[in-house]
This record gives C-alpha cells, sequence and structure tokens, in this order.
C-alpha cells in the first residue's frame, strides 16, 4: 500500500480530466445534424457534453498543480483507465435522450465504437436519430487514432510529456516513429488520419451519398470501426461505394507509417515493406480464391463474386467489420475461412485489431528456423525482419501474445457457454470483440447483432474488446501483482 502513494494519482487524474474535455467537445459535433433533421433529442448530446465537459474541467483543474512527471506505471493507468471512463461518459447521449435505455447496452454500444469493434446491439439503426448515429460514428473515429494519441499531441502545451501515453496507447512490434519528438509524429498521425477521412468522405459523396452517411461511413471505415448508418450495412451500396470502401479499409489497415512514406512520394520503401507485401499479396490471394468459389457455386457473375470475397476478406482482416452479404451462407463451407481471418489482424501501427500481421510473420519465420537450430544448436540464427535481425526480447514478447491471446480465446469462450450460449456463437462473439472486428459466427453473424446476449456476457464481451484494442498487456498488466509493488 505504501507504493500506490509513490504513483502519481494526480497527473493521472488531471490527464483524464483533460480526456473528457475533448470527448466532451466531440459530442457537440453531432448537434448540427440533429438541428438540421430537426430531431427532438437533439438536446442528449449537448446535455451530454456539458456534463463531460464540466467534470472533465472541475477534475483537471482540482490537479492543475500536479507533478508533470509520467511514469510508466502512470501512462499504462491512465491509457487503461481512460478507455473505461470515456466510455462511460460517452454512454450520456444514449442514456439521456432514451435512445438506449438500458445501462449496460448504452456501455456496450459506447465501447464497441471507441475500441473499434462495431459490435452492436440496435436492432434498427436507421430509427435512431441522426445525431446519435454521428455520435456513434465518431466514437468510431476518435477511438480509431486514438484519444490517447491526440492528447499526446497536445499535452506539451500543457508542460506534460506524452512518451509513456504514446507507447502505451501504440503498443506495436517496433515503436515507428515519423519524427524524433514524440509530439510530432502523434501529429503527423493525426494529420493522416484527417487526410484520409476527407478524401473517403468526398469519393462517397461522389458515389451519392449525402453528407452525414458518407461522414459516418468514412469514420467508420478509417477507424477500421464498421458502424453503418444502414440496417443493411454496406449490403445496399452501389459497387462505386463498395469499392471505395474496400480501397480505404485497406489503407486503414495499413501501417501509417507507410502513409507517411508515400506522401512524401518514397513508394519504393512502401513495397520493401515486408508486412506490407505479406499484407497485400495475402489479402487479394485470399479474396481471389473465395471468389473463384462463390462464381462456380454461387450462381453470382464473377464481378459480384470477386466484389463480394474482396469486401468480405479487406473487412475482416483490417478488422472493420463492414458487411455486404451474409458471408455465413456461402457455398461449401467458406464461412470456415473467413473465421480463420479472424485471428490474423491488419498490420501493426494501423488503426486495424487482431493479432497483426507481423507477429504472424515472425512467429512462422521463428518456428521455420527452429528446424535449422535442431541441426545446428551452437549456431546463432536471428530471425530477420524487413532485413534486418530481431532480438530474442520481441521474439518472446511476440510468442507470449500469441500464448495470452489464444487463451484468453478459449477462456472467453468457455465462459460465454456457462452463460448459455450455445458453442457457435461463444465462439463467433469471444474472437469478434477480441479482434475487435464486430460480426462472428452463429447467432452474432453478419446479419445477426448483440441485443439477445445476456447482461453479463455483454460486460465480458466489453472487457475483450478492451483487451483487443489495447494488444493485451496494457490492460493485463494492472492485474500483475509486480506492476503495484515498488
Amino acid at each position: 500500500m505504501a507504493f500506490l502513494s509513490k504513483i502519481n494519482w494526480r497527473i493521472i487524474l488531471q490527464i483524464l480530466g483533460f480526456l473528457l474535455i475533448i470527448e466532451g467537445l466531440f459530442m457537440f459535433t453531432g448537434i448540427p445534424f440533429s438541428l438540421y433533421y430537426c430531431e427532438y433529442k437533439c438536446l442528449s448530446l449537448l446535455y451530454g457534453g456539458l456534463i463531460t465537459v464540466t467534470t472533465g474541467g472541475v477534475v483537471w483543474f482540482v490537479n492543475r498543480n500536479a507533478s508533470r512527471i509520467i511514469g510508466k506505471r502512470e501512462g499504462y493507468i491512465i491509457v487503461s483507465v481512460a478507455w473505461v471512463i470515456i466510455s462511460l461518459f460517452g454512454t450520456l447521449p444514449y442514456l439521456i435522450s432514451g435512445a438506449i435505455s438500458n445501462f449496460t447496452d448504452a456501455f456496450f454500444e459506447t465501447i464497441s465504437g471507441f475500441t473499434t469493434t462495431g459490435a452492436s446491439i440496435l436492432t434498427d439503426i436507421e430509427i435512431m436519430p441522426k445525431g446519435l448515429l454521428f455520435w456513434r460514428a465518431m466514437t468510431h473515429w476518435i477511438g480509431g487514432m486514438g484519444i490517447i494519441v491526440l492528447s499526446v499531441a497536445i499535452l506539451p502545451l500543457l508542460g506534460i510529456g506524452g512518451m509513456q501515453l504514446f507507447v502505451a496507447e501504440m503498443p506495436g512490434i517496433t515503436p515507428d516513429k515519423l519524427h524524433p519528438r514524440i509530439t510530432q509524429t502523434a501529429k503527423r498521425l493525426w494529420v493522416i488520419y484527417l487526410f484520409f477521412t476527407a478524401l473517403e468522405t468526398a469519393l462517397l459523396m461522389l458515389g451519392g451519398l449525402d453528407l452525414f452517411d458518407s461522414l459516418c461511413h468514412a469514420f467508420a471505415t478509417m477507424a477500421t470501426g464498421g458502424f453503418s448508418t444502414k440496417n443493411a450495412s454496406i449490403a445496399e451500396f452501389s459497387p462505386y461505394l463498395q469499392y471505395v470502401i474496400i480501397f480505404f479499409m485497406l489503407m486503414a489497415g495499413t501501417n501509417f507509417t507507410l502513409h507517411y512514406l508515400g506522401l512524401h512520394g518514397k513508394v519504393r520503401e512502401i513495397w520493401k515493406n515486408e508486412e506490407y507485401r505479406y499484407y497485400i499479396f495475402f489479402t487479394l490471394g485470399f479474396a481471389l480464391l473465395l471468389g473463384m468459389v462463390l462464381y462456380i457455386e454461387g450462381n453470382l457473375s464473377a464481378e459480384k463474386s470477386i466484389r463480394d470475397a474482396l469486401f468480405q476478406v479487406v473487412s475482416i482482416v483490417t478488422t472493420t467489420g463492414f458487411v455486404t452479404s451474409d458471408y455465413l451462407g456461402w457455398p461449401g463451407q467458406s464461412w470456415i475461412f473467413l473465421f480463420l481471418l479472424m485471428f490474423i489482424g491488419g498490420s501493426a501501427g494501423s488503426t486495424g485489431g487482431g493479432i497483426k500481421i507481423a507477429r504472424q510473420i515472425l512467429l512462422l519465420k521463428n518456428s521455420a528456423l527452429e528446424f535449422k537450430r535442431m541441426i545446428h544448436p551452437q549456431a546463432v540464427i536471428p530471425v530477420r525482419f524487413n532485413g534486418k535481425a530481431v532480438s530474442p526480447e520481441i521474439i518472446h514478447l511476440v510468442m507470449a501474445f500469441f500464448l495470452f491471446y489464444v487463451l484468453i480465446f478459449f477462456a472467453g469462450t468457455f465462459i460465454m457457454t456457462l452463460m448459455g450460449l450455445n458453442f457457435d456463437t461463444a465462439i463467433g462473439a469471444t474472437i469478434a470483440t477480441l479482434g475487435n472486428i464486430g460480426p462472428g459466427i452463429g447467432g452474432v453473424g453478419p446479419i445477426e447483432n448483440y441485443a439477445f446476449l445476456p447482461g453479463a456476457a455483454k460486460w465480458l464481451s466489453s472487457f475483450l474488446m478492451l483487451l483487443g484494442r489495447l494488444e493485451l498487456f496494457t490492460v493485463i498488466i494492472l492485474f500483475s501483482p509486480s506492476f503495484w509493488r515498488k
């Protein structure tokens, strides 16, 4: 207990207060759409935003003179607790308006948005007030790049360093930096994020969508979230709109460092990236294979077969969760392949969730090298990634991540079955929430939702979403006794 007093709790509270202020300001952005569509429930966003900004302002003001030192422990606490706090306050517009009156459902929908999972309890999305749908999409967008990364870009203005927050919020294989100063890295990430969001919005509007639907779907795409404003998701959109969304899902699932290089004309550097090559070849190859199955056995045109397969493969690999067809009804048990894709994930440094392709590559390479090590036990044979030797520490971290991921998946599935879910649904709900994918298999398939889950299963799913969004260790470390010991 003595060590708890050594943790800088006041700076933790100050930053949490600051994050609430940012969140509250974002809530106000949906008010113009409520007013434009003449919705009486627009005040819920105003009241929710005022409560959030006021609470955050008071907490920040009371702790304004806190020490500016943020250590690793403070960073992990802030990031993990922040996602819970912003999700709790994010429920206010739903609860105040009565659009989602049950707190469990409101929290599930909100944390699903912030963690960019896209799992929903809404059975009729199109009757929801536009302002609330915009807030729902906005939770995706600010959660995609990470409200913590946004705060890192601003915290130095308050005299607070943000390195530990950035490391805890963006846990990847290697901490790629676009600039030596971490705040400049955060700013540049957000500029790229804004650029792609604006570009997609414009292209969607060219395809016939209005500004509201274009923004909401651009937010969900770039965040790899999957919340749509339509009950049928993207199924009712034209082929042009579907291809636009496919392209930007691919962009969102790509390491944003590569986007930075591409925007500066260094296209060759992008193709040299090993993870990117695996990502493109694997995704397109798998889509072509499934497209051929749909064309041969599904009585669809060649273009429609390729488009449906490409859309669903990209959506699942990038963990976006948009759907254009019921893949559980595809011929030849094709859905099994899509289920296996749910264990892949996007690129490291992207807004995608899941295990990440870089980890898959390292694990496979290390496994293959074990045969050489057995033959030459005295030889030092390192795993190489992008032409560079990978340290044993990173390999051990990757192996530990896989172990925890698989254990959590099995534990989650087992607990879900104890809660009354059938085996298919338990598997589907666990991997879809842990991988931040959204639609799964069984009762939570592409044309279903999570409304029927018992309350306890929704809370477990919410915890799995948080674990997946922060890539396990950021949350798990808080449950380690060594974390709280000096």
